[in-house]
């Protein structure tokens, strides 16, 4: 008995020890930068996992999130979480073509058949190669948008050989290779700059998922839309390093324990569904064409990206890294959440 009530007693002095361990750490503010607006279904995810954050860290941990590229451009939040600008960024890896060629896989069409078990998956297989190619931040989590599509104002396009000659605006670094190599000619602009570039002209279609068009009030400039899932772009959230490793142990736990696949997919669901809500939107838009391709037609959209492919090897190969165990990788990965196209 006295044994017993030895170990208790030692076992309650820990627990005693161990709990306020996070209250007595020092606060911290984190600044968050992202690009999307707050009316977009990522900002409430991010508050909502700044908030769970928050909770965690008995209240030491606060994020002040800066939306809609206040903190700077789109394409730059990869250096300003590196250089310390913001200590959370939001990152389009796909906005900077050559940087990260690993990454560069989840970009392939006809790869991903949904954004919500596919986010899983995307981090789940990024993970293992983040610390290679993203080594100045710290990684956090990664997810996709819903496989979005082609959409263009005044040419209506059916097969690959439509695109030639054509003004397009690329989704990513993947995408504006596959414009190139289709003949048409990339017209580079950040999601909130789109809209301007095709009501103007400088561009006559764009690569995008079907929510955001809505949002971004591109379908007040677009009238054609092809009804099938091509591509995903990535989405990918780091931390500064330095300010992550200044943290207290129980701190950095709590900031590991919201960057996860799980988290990956919570902050990827609600987005997936806006996105995939847009086209019933569209559809239902006087001035709007959303029409699906026949299989033949799919099929030759299949082969012309099959360069792509080829490509995003040579361009792993290049890096150092073994391009045929990565995207098979991917592929088993993808299979194993139900998510693989």
């Amino acid at each position: 008995m006295r044994r017993i009530g030895l170990s208790a007693a030692t076992a309650f002095i820990a627990w005693s020890l161990a709990v306020p361990a996070l209250a007595q750490d020092k606060p911290v503010e984190l600044r968050f930068g992202h690009w999307v607006p707050p009316a977009h279904p990522m900002h409430p995810s991010a508050e909502a996992w700044a908030e769970s954050i928050k909770k965690a860290s008995n209240g030491t941990i606060t994020i002040k999130i800066f939306p809609a590229q206040q903190l700077g451009k789109a394409f730059d939040h990869y250096n300003m979480a590196r250089d310390g600008i913001a200590d959370i960024a939001h990152v389009n890896p796909g906005y900077e073509p050559g940087r990260f060629p690993i990454m560069g896989a989840s970009e392939l069409p006809f790869v991903f058949a949904n954004a919500k078990k596919g986010s899983a998956a995307l981090d789940d297989w990024y993970r293992k190669y983040a610390d290679k190619e993203m080594k100045d931040v710290r990684y956090c989590l990664t997810f996709a948008h819903d496989p979005a599509t082609i959409h263009t104002t005044k040419k209506k396009v059916v097969v690959p050989g439509d695109i030639a000659g054509m003004k397009i605006r690329p989704a990513n670094a993947t995408i504006a290779r596959f414009v190139s190599l289709l003949g048409g000619a990339n017209v580079q602009a950040s999601a909130p700059e789109s809209r301007d570039i095709l009501e103007k002209g400088v561009a006559e279609g764009i690569t995008f998922p079907w929510g955001s068009i809505v949002l971004f009030g591109i379908d007040k400039v677009t009238k054609y839309h092809i009804d099938s899932a091509f591509y995903v772009t990535e989405q990918t959230w780091v931390l500064n390093k330095a300010k992550y490793e200044s943290m207290s142990p129980a701190q950095r736990k709590v900031m590991d324990d919201h960057c996860t696949s799980a988290w990956a997919e919570k902050i990827a669901t609600p987005w997936a569904d806006f996105e995939a809500g847009g086209r019933d939107k569209i559809k239902a838009q006087a001035g709007h064409e959303v029409y699906s391709l026949t299989p033949s037609q799919l099929a030759e959209w299949r082969k012309a990206a099959e360069p792509l492919k080829a490509e995003w090897e040579a361009a792993v190969k290049k890096a150092g890294h073994d391009p045929k165990a990565i995207f098979d990788d991917l592929k088993a990965t993808l299979g194993k959440y139900s998510a693989a196209y």
